[in-house]
């Protein structure tokens, strides 16, 4: 007689944390790519002709297709029809096309080839309130591609997020889901990290290119690939273990299931504040380098060295936070204190930093501004199995984030907007004044801190548990 399997592999702790680390290093290679022209922006200006509006438009145009074709909502639905190991090597495969696109258009074999007339004659759209698109007449032939390839980049990347997000809580439910949550966080802050020192250095061999960094950001995205491949054996394995044929086969999906989500109060909240709190960071990360050098007179490398604290600094407290979400609870008190550093942050970069120039001011700030990106989503995530039905979480995340990218999509084209309206004849890409967005942005932390208090009154009076541990006794 068969013995009856009675510890899955979930259950032992060194096979469930390898399965995060391949899941985590495939995000880790995509944060690395997402920022990669970042720290750039000073460059692409003088090289390739991008302006701030150029630039906003690039920027935004990752989360286009999420959007506005709703391809996130497909990709949820992707997700709980085929599983997490079908969606994950799906979402390595579109990053990869994505990135090769990308890499191309910044690359000296655009420059004079038949790609650059045919982008130099099309997409000539006015820079007007109707045109939602990423493209404008003003834009440069190399912008317009690069802004196709990271819009198909961000599908894969916005794809891959809900994945990995599934694939934990698939593996560490019940166990540490916060901590799992906050260290996958922490390893992809990391790549912002390695971008904000990397890129400019390896863009500043001689010759100076942009495309080289881009290069090497795209050979991480294949190694990212492998890694989701080597994750689909062993979620396969554990699938058999629990003696399903297939993810999710007894209990299918149905599309009309979105509607038990949308009928939900508490997720509407919990979405909405992802996509103010997620609108006054990641936008931000786009500017950051760019801000620093305007306001303390710092090359793009002297400003990488300043702001890679920010990444590590959320990096190395996000395991903390989510071992104390998972040990002792207060999620939503997490969400308001974050929102709460955030405000001063971005008051502190849009008027004390421009006047005292302080190099420790910056320091500080950014440092806090670290903290505050731990904060949020180490209690956000965790919070969405306490509301909804474990089957319907790939389009539950997915929803989110789609709500999310509405924000990630519109903010940097603000922040280029407002950076060239408020900047009229400056031409040096390095005497911005970048206070309007910065309190732009600080408005949002206001708004997201008045739904972080709503949010823990719903949990009180309906017991939703986000204030309770995870760990399950």
């Amino acid at each position: 007689m068969t013995e009856k399997v009675t510890q899955l592999m979930k259950d032992k702790p060194a096979i469930r944390w390898t399965a995060l680390v391949l899941l985590a290093g495939a995000m880790l290679f995509a944060y690395i790519f997402m920022d990669i022209l970042s720290p750039l922006k000073d460059i692409l200006q003088t090289q390739k002709g991008w302006d701030s509006s150029a630039f906003g438009r690039y920027a935004g145009s990752e989360t286009f297709l999420n959007v506005f074709v709703f391809f996130l909502i497909f990709a949820g639905i992707i997700l709980d029809k085929m599983g997490v190991r079908f969606t994950a090597i799906l979402a390595g495969g579109v990053m990869v096309i994505g990135g090769f696109i990308n890499f191309y258009a910044v690359s000296p074999g655009f420059t004079g080839s038949g790609v650059e007339r045919f982008f130099t004659n099309y997409l000539n759209l006015p820079d007007t309130g109707w045109n939602i698109t990423p493209f404008t007449e003003a834009m440069p032939p190399s912008a317009k591609l690069s802004a196709i390839g990271f819009m198909i980049f961000g599908c894969g990347s916005e794809m891959a997020g809900i994945t990995v997000s599934r694939g934990i809580v698939k593996w560490f439910k019940g166990h540490e889901m916060a901590l799992a949550m906050g260290v996958e966080m922490a390893i992809a802050r990391v790549g912002v990290a390695i971008v904000m020192l990397g890129a400019p250095a390896i863009a500043a061999i001689n010759p100076i290119s942009v495309s080289r960094p881009v290069a090497v950001a795209l050979l991480l995205l294949l190694v990212g690939l492998i890694s989701f491949i080597c994750y689909a054996f062993m979620d396969k394995k554990l699938e058999k273990q629990m003696g399903a044929n297939d993810e999710e086969k007894d209990d299918p999906f149905k599309v009309k299931d979105i509607g038990k989500i949308l009928s939900s109060k508490v997720f509407w909240i919990v979405a909405l504040l992802c996509v103010l709190y997620y609108s006054a960071i990641f936008p931000f990360q786009k500017y950051a380098i760019n801000m620093l050098q305007c306001d303390l007179g710092y090359t793009a490398k002297q400003a990488g060295l300043v702001f890679f604290v920010f990444p590590l600094g959320a990096a190395a407290i996000t395991p903390f936070l989510g071992n104390f979400l998972d040990k002792k609870g207060k999620g939503a008190s997490m969400l308001m204190f974050g929102a709460l550093l955030m405000i001063v942050c971005h008051l502190t970069f849009a008027f004390l930093l421009p006047i005292i120039k302080s190099a420790i001011l910056a320091y500080a700030a950014i440092i806090l501004l670290g903290i505050s990106f731990s904060l949020v989503p180490a209690a956000l995530w965790p919070s969405v199995p306490k509301l909804i039905d474990e089957k319907l979480l790939g389009s539950a995340y997915a929803i989110i984030f789609w709500i999310q990218n509405i924000g990630l999509y519109a903010f940097p084209m603000i922040i280029g907007s407002l950076l060239t309206s408020t900047n009229p004849g400056v031409t040096d890409p390095t005497k911005l004044n970048y206070t309007v967005p910065m309190v732009m942005l600080a408005s949002l932390g206001v708004l997201a801190f008045i739904l972080g208090i709503w949010l823990k009154a719903e949990d009180k009076k309906k017991g939703y548990g986000l204030e309770k541990p995870n760990i399950e006794k």
